[in-house]
């Protein structure tokens, strides 16, 4: 059996290949046997003999097998250091192809029809109707993110010190691409000996100011807020929780707050 070759976590680890289950059964052992027989390999890997020449069929498209002509028809592998870069060619000959299709997409029509039909589709919305939650700190990053990208006149950011270099290092282009867009860019964070480098960065293009509170969230345009509920110092970044919102009349309230808190902030200097 092939449980009796490789273990379980190998297993797995071989379907990083491009391999179903079977796939990684079948290629396993005949790289264990160097050349064997559709029944053969059927039998060492414990796969169904009615799928073993399907998969057989497919291992060999793929580039991982050679099928000898003869009688009985064997196979014998291709070198798995050959295989790995056939299929990191396949990868990259299919995300290249990826992304011409998307970058046609994106010059077509039907692109801004379906703009067309979200703008249609969110006028009918209720602003309270605006609203979701993002588990994990990618999932809060990337839509921070697509609000920095949609800014058009203002930006304020308030974060922890660990926040800011992580919110830097992944957001400073876009926050760069916003203010030469004309978009105000305000940002209270503590300043340490840990942020003065990158804020010094940030002041090219951004406000910044020393912040003792410790807060977390982000409000664009004085209508869309996105803030964290969770300590980013004592939560995993798997289980970061935000809520974002579109209200004018709460972004209002709270840039009004956070107005009389920024005319007591020190200037980053």
């Amino acid at each position: 059996m092939i449980c009796l070759l490789v273990q379980k976590d190998f297993l797995k680890k071989i379907k990083d290949f491009g391999l179903n289950s079977y796939e990684a059964k079948i290629w396993t052992a005949l790289l264990s046997r160097g050349v064997s027989t559709a029944g053969e390999l059927s039998d060492i890997a414990n796969v169904p003999r009615s799928r073993s020449y399907d998969v057989l069929e497919s291992l060999e498209k793929k580039g991982f097998i050679i099928m000898k002509i003869g009688k009985p028809i064997k196979y014998i592998t291709v070198p798995p250091k050959e295989v790995l870069e056939r299929v990191k060619n396949k990868v990259n000959e299919d995300a290249n192809d990826q992304i011409k299709s998307l970058e046609k997409l994106q010059k077509s029509k039907i692109l801004d029809e379906l703009n067309v039909l979200h703008s249609e589709g969110i006028s009918l919305v209720e602003p309270t109707d605006i609203t979701a939650s993002f588990k994990g700190r990618d999932n809060l990053y990337s839509h921070l993110d697509l609000m920095i990208k949609e800014a058009e006149k203002s930006i304020i950011l308030m974060t922890t010190e660990q926040g800011i270099i992580r919110k830097l290092n992944a957001l400073s282009r876009n926050l760069e691409k916003a203010h030469k867009r004309g978009v105000e860019i305000k940002i209270a964070v503590p300043i340490t000996e840990k942020t003065k480098s990158l804020l010094k960065e940030a002041s090219k293009y951004a406000k910044v100011k020393d912040c003792k509170t410790k807060g977390r969230f982000c409000i664009v345009d004085e209508k869309e807020i996105l803030f964290m509920l969770l300590d980013d110092e004592k939560i995993h970044p798997s289980y970061d929780i935000g809520v974002w919102v579109n209200t004018s009349l709460f972004s209002q309230t709270l840039i009004e707050l956070f107005n009389l808190a920024w005319r007591g902030m020190k200037v980053f200097t």
